[in-house]
């Protein structure tokens, strides 16, 4: 072996070489472990909400175990006694259009800032980079007073226009980054064949940009869902979502672990089927571009 040779050989990081040393399995079982632990949190939250109250009063959730006597589903009817299943619709009519809209728009948007020449683009783009560093709170009276003029004020169309506009800045940003990676030579194809601009989007860069989409979809949706200062702002009793009843109930009862339990396992459960069902997407969208 030459002196060259050694000398152009990659050095090994001190993490590679200790993962070499005790093994892949002991690192996937770190792994789970990891993730075990993760989830106790949520496993503790779902098991007080299907113990009574008592039960839950005097000793910790984890004693259920060795009582699954104590097991019983009268938190989850009390909750709904409640009124709860309004505030879930709420927060479904509020999220859905929210993230679909802010999809719809920042996609159009986005391949317009990549794909099309128009005058002020660029500076235009730096104006929605701007955006992205407007806090929300100083946004909060003013579209208040503008909402109370349109007479919006309180519904559900209000809230969720306040998630689309705070939304699309981030949302173009990230897609007019990921349009730019797809390769110039499939659009000048599509344009030789006679494709407009609305056909390029729709049927060859849209498709592409899935993984982005999926993880801009993710984002949206659990920032909308989670969302509890806008909608104490902007929703009244009538289309509160879940995070302002739970708030309310807390505010009135505090100690009423039987209605907040419940709630707070049948608001979070949703994100997490969402986030599992489409990992294999989020993942792909976070790589996305990293290598080009």
């Amino acid at each position: 072996m030459t002196t060259s040779t050694i000398a152009g050989a990659p050095r090994r990081g001190v993490l590679s070489r200790v993962t070499d040393r005790i093994g892949g399995g002991v690192i996937q079982a770190l792994m789970v472990l990891i993730g075990v632990f993760w989830l106790v949190p949520t496993l503790g939250l779902f098991v007080v909400s299907i113990r009574e109250e008592a039960a839950n009063n005097s000793t910790g959730w984890w004693t259920a175990f060795t009582k699954p006597a104590e097991f019983t589903l009268k938190s989850y009817g009390d909750l709904l006694a409640t009124g709860f299943t309004s505030s879930f619709w709420n927060t479904v009519a509020i999220t859905v259009p929210a993230t679909i809209l802010v999809i719809g728009i920042a996609a159009m948007a986005a391949y317009a800032f990549a794909w099309m020449d128009f005058p002020g683009r660029d500076p235009l783009f730096l104006v929605v980079v701007g955006l992205l560093v407007v806090p929300i709170q100083i946004a909060l009276i003013p579209i208040a007073k503008l909402y109370g003029a349109l007479g919006i004020f309180g519904s559900i169309v209000g809230v969720v226009l306040f998630h689309v506009a705070f939304g699309l800045p981030f949302a173009i940003f990230l897609l007019r980054n990921f349009f730019v990676g797809i390769p110039a030579s499939l659009l000048e194809a599509a344009r030789m064949d006679g494709a407009s601009e609305w056909r390029i989007f729709s049927t060859v860069v849209f498709p592409l940009a899935k993984p982005a989409i999926a993880s801009l979809g993710i984002f949206q949706f659990l920032w909308v869902w989670n969302d509890l200062l806008v909608a104490l702002v902007f929703a009244d009793s009538d289309n509160q979502p879940m995070t302002k009843a739970l708030q309310s109930q807390m505010r009135q009862f505090g100690t009423n672990i039987d209605i907040l339990a419940p709630g707070a396992f049948l608001s979070l459960i949703i994100p997490l089927v969402l986030f599992f069902a489409f990992q294999r997407y989020f993942v792909q969208g976070m790589m996305a571009g990293s290598v080009k």
